[in-house]
């Protein structure tokens, strides 16, 4: 019996230990909104960039277009999903 004995207070002690240690490494809601935020500026910020940047390219020149404003919007994108991409990534 003492040998059934130190078994279960060996198997009590591993998931106590295992239950500390997903306490300690639970992330929190302020961490997780901070990160979900993070991913929102890596995604929003080249695409008004570019939109930006598109938009003066565009008064530079005569007539109204939206060529340069309409690509550097996609672009903006696809370097914003590149980013979450990597971000997530690591």
């Amino acid at each position: 019996m003492s040998d059934d004995q130190e078994k279960l207070e060996e198997q009590v002690e591993k998931e106590a230990r295992r239950l500390e240690q997903a306490e300690q490494e639970r992330s929190t809601v302020l961490a997780q909104t901070a990160y979900v935020g993070v991913l929102g500026l890596l995604f929003v910020l080249p695409v008004i960039g570019g939109a930006y940047l598109g938009s003066w390219i565009d008064g530079l020149f005569e007539g109204y277009s939206m060529r340069w404003t309409m690509s550097l919007i996609f672009l903006g994108i696809v370097i914003g999903a590149v980013n979450v991409y990597y971000f997530i990534r690591e």
